[in-house]
C-alpha cells in the first residue's frame, strides 16, 4: 500500500470516528480537528474560508510524494504524476456527479476554462452575465467584448442587490449564445436554487450555458449531470481546501463528440501525447482529452488530494447542514448587535455579507485582532467552518460591532 493510500484511509477513519448524525463540535473537534493540526496551531480567529481553505496535515505529505517522485524517479514519475491528475478528475467528478471521468478537464484556473470555450467559437457571440460574477470572469468577458470577440449582455440585481433568474432569463437571445453565471456569488454568497430551471429554457432558446461553481463545490449538493449545463468551471481554492491551481472544466458529454472544438489546445490533447508524433493535419484524442493543453502543473494535484478526499469522505449535505447551522448562529448573533446580513438565509452558500460603506478598513481593523474575514464591493464577508468554535464566532461578533460603532 502506497504512503499516499494509507493517508487517505487514514482521513476516512477519522471521518469515521464521527459516526452517524448530524455535525457537532465537540466530535469535529475529537475526531477532525487532529487532521488540522498544524494550522490550527495559529493563533488567530480564521472566519475566511470562503477565500483561502484551510489545508490538512496531509497535504505536505502529499507535495512532498510528487517531488519525492521526481527526485529519485526523475522522468519515471510521469506515470506517477499523470495517474494523480487522472485520479483528481474522477475525484472531481464524483463530487459533482459528471458521468464520466473524461467530462472533468483539469485547468491551472477557472478562467483557462471560461477562454477555453470562449475559444471554441470562430463568430462574434453574445454572452448574457451577471454583474457580481468574479472578478477574473468578468474581466476575461470585458478584454473578449473589448476586442469584438462577444457581445457582453450584463444582468444587474435588484434594489436590494438580490438577483433573480427570471431577470437573467429576459436577457437570453433567441438564437445562438452562451450564458455564464455563478451558482453561488461571489460576493453577496447568494445562491440561485432555481438554476436547474433556467438552464432549461436558455438552452430552450438556443443557449449554451457555463456555470462557475467555485462557490458552490463542496458547499452545497451538486448533481451536474442532473443540471444538464453545457459547462461548468470551478476549483479547489477555498471550500475544497487544495490551494491555487487545482482547477478544472466540465464538458457535457454532448460536446465530447468531436463537435467542440477550441483553439487552446497542445500536444496533450493528441492520441498519444508521449508517441510525439507530428501530423501535417492534427489529431485530437477522443472526448474530454481533446480540451487539454500542453505540459500540466504537477503539485497542484497532490495539494487538491487531502481536501478531496476529506470532502468525499464527509459528504457535502452533512458539511452543508453544519455551515447553515453555523450561519444561524452568526445571524442570530449579529442580530444581538442590530446588524443584519444580506440575502435570505436559504439562498446563501457557505459565508454571510454585511454591507457596510467601511468594509475594507472594519477587516483590516479585524485583522489586526487576529481576526480573519475579508471585504468585497463594500461588504464585509465572514465564513466559519467545521473547526471554528463558537466562542470564536461570539468574540469576534463582538469584536466587528464594537469596530462598527466606532465607525
Amino acid at each position: 500500500m502506497s504512503v499516499l493510500k494509507s493517508m487517505d484511509n487514514e482521513i476516512q477513519k477519522h471521518v469515521k470516528a464521527l459516526g452517524p448524525g448530524p455535525l457537532e463540535e465537540g466530535a469535529l473537534v475529537r475526531s477532525i480537528h487532529p487532521l488540522f493540526s498544524r494550522v490550527l496551531k495559529r493563533k488567530e480567529i480564521y472566519l475566511a474560508n470562503h477565500s483561502l481553505g484551510r489545508p490538512l496535515d496531509q497535504t505536505a505529505i502529499d507535495v512532498q510524494q510528487a517531488l519525492d517522485l521526481w527526485y529519485e524517479g526523475m522522468d519515471g514519475a510521469w506515470d506517477h504524476w499523470l495517474t494523480e491528475i487522472q485520479a483528481f478528475r474522477g475525484q472531481i467528478a464524483q463530487l459533482i456527479h459528471a458521468p464520466r471521468e473524461d467530462c472533468i478537464i483539469p485547468k491551472s484556473s477557472a478562467g483557462q476554462g471560461l477562454r477555453a470555450i470562449l475559444n471554441c467559437y470562430d463568430e462574434k457571440i453574445q454572452v448574457v452575465t451577471t454583474a457580481a460574477e468574479f472578478g477574473s470572469v468578468d474581466h476575461i468577458l470585458k478584454v473578449y467584448a473589448q476586442r469584438d470577440r462577444v457581445e457582453l449582455i450584463q444582468v444587474g440585481p435588484d434594489d436590494h442587490g438580490v438577483y433573480h433568474e427570471d431577470d437573467i432569463l429576459k436577457a437570453v437571445p433567441r438564437g445562438k449564445s452562451l450564458v455564464v453565471l455563478s451558482m453561488v456569488l461571489f460576493n453577496t454568497g447568494q445562491y440561485l436554487s432555481e438554476l436547474a430551471q433556467l438552464i432549461r429554457e436558455a438552452q430552450a432558446r438556443g443557449a449554451r450555458v457555463l456555470v462557475d461553481l467555485y462557490h458552490a463545490t463542496g458547499v452545497v449538493p451538486i448533481d451536474i449531470e442532473k443540471l444538464n449545463a453545457d459547462f461548468a468551471i470551478g476549483g479547489c481554492y477555498k471550500y475544497l481546501r487544495g490551494g491555487p491551481g487545482a482547477c478544472w472544466l466540465y464538458v457535457h458529454p454532448n460536446h465530447l463528440t468531436g463537435s467542440l472544438k477550441t483553439l487552446d489546445t497542445g500536444w496533450f490533447a493528441q492520441p498519444k501525447p508521449f508517441a510525439f508524433q507530428r501530423p501535417e493535419t492534427p489529431f485530437l484524442a477522443e472526448g474530454g482529452n481533446a480540451f487539454l493543453e500542453s505540459t500540466p502543473p504537477i503539485l497542484p494535484y497532490y495539494q487538491a488530494k487531502a481536501g478531496l478526499t476529506f470532502t468525499l469522505a464527509m459528504g457535502v449535505e452533512r458539511l452543508r447542514a453544519y455551515s447553515l447551522k453555523l450561519q444561524a448562529r452568526l445571524t442570530d448573533l449579529l442580530a444581538e448587535q442590530n446588524l443584519q446580513p444580506i440575502g435570505h438565509p436559504d439562498r446563501r452558500g457557505a459565508f454571510l455579507a454585511i454591507a457596510n460603506k467601511s468594509a475594507d478598513a472594519i477587516a483590516s481593523q479585524l485583522r489586526e485582532l487576529k481576526i480573519i474575514v475579508d471585504a468585497r464591493d463594500g461588504l464585509i464577508r465572514i465564513c466559519p467552518d467545521i473547526l471554528t468554535a463558537d466562542e470564536e464566532i461570539v468574540e469576534a461578533v463582538g469584536k466587528l460591532a464594537g469596530l462598527l460603532q466606532e465607525v
